[in-house]
């Protein structure tokens, strides 16, 4: 089975997240799927607008752990590298594509699953959903274009705080602060979502374009160093003996011991 889905109506594309028993964990099986469609299947001229969901219950909580990352061939320690460079063409694709993205988020969207919502032109959030920039509860960094994207939107003092403190944030919260553009009842935000996403695909499409073109050069003229230095940092970290604590304390459900080595 798919660990994402691809379906088309008229000018409508729909992502859909499918690893639901890991709530949309992401490995690198899920990323070259996830890439292959944003760059293949949605980018398609007749698709008019795009929208993103998760399956089962959330959307998605980033990096599968338990699964782990593929091993660099020279020390067998975790190519995070690697993988995030695969990632970075779902991010990318997704912020380039000519056409509007809308994410309709619920239960989780932590890591590198908030990475990929943010990505998104538009955010919808069901009442019960939350964010997250979990990766220091495990010793690592926010990553998937997280430095990017969170402070262009909350501003310095709150994307710190999202960064340096792993907290939930609320869909409300949320909301306040500008991560999301629209929050609704749990039991509406899938029929929310069809309406929003079928206005965009029945919108002036060259406007959308053009106005996303512009935007992208204001707020994020240097992504892609950005994602290049985000891989960097978190590929250092993953030999850390910081993270191999925060992954084990994750894994038994307990506090880790950070020893900053």
């Amino acid at each position: 089975m798919s660990t994402v889905i691809w379906e088309q109506d008229g000018g409508v594309g729909r992502i859909t997240l499918n690893r639901p028993e890991t709530i949309n964990a992401w490995t690198a099986e899920f990323g070259k799927e996830l890439v292959d469609i944003v760059e293949s299947a949605a980018a398609d001229d007749s698709v008019r607008a795009v929208l993103i969901t998760g399956a089962g219950r959330g959307f998605s909580s980033g990096a599968d752990l338990k699964a782990g990352f593929e091993p660099h061939p020279d020390d067998q320690m975790p190519d995070v590298r690697k993988e995030l460079h695969l990632y970075h063409g779902a991010i990318t694709g997704i912020r380039r594509m000519p056409k509007p993205v809308v994410a309709a988020v619920h239960g989780a969207a932590v890591g590198i699953g908030c990475s990929l919502a943010l990505a998104c032109d538009l955010v919808l959030a069901a009442e019960s959903s939350f964010f997250g920039l979990a990766f220091v509860n495990i010793g690592l960094m926010p990553d998937g274009g997280s430095t990017l994207f969170v402070p262009t939107a909350v501003g310095k003092a709150r994307a710190f705080q999202m960064a340096l403190l792993g907290e939930r944030v609320s869909a409300q919260q949320a909301l306040e602060w500008g991560l999301v553009n629209f929050v609704h009842p749990d039991e509406h935000i899938r029929a929310e979502a069809d309406v929003l996403i079928e206005k965009l695909a029945n919108g002036p499409t060259r406007s959308y374009a053009g106005t996303k073109e512009a935007l992208n050069r204001m707020l994020y003229p240097q992504m892609d160093d950005q994602l290049a230095l985000e891989a960097d940092i978190q590929h250092a970290l993953a030999r850390s003996k910081d993270f191999f604590e925060g992954v084990g304390a994750f894994v038994e459900k307990r506090q880790p011991a950070f020893t900053g080595r």
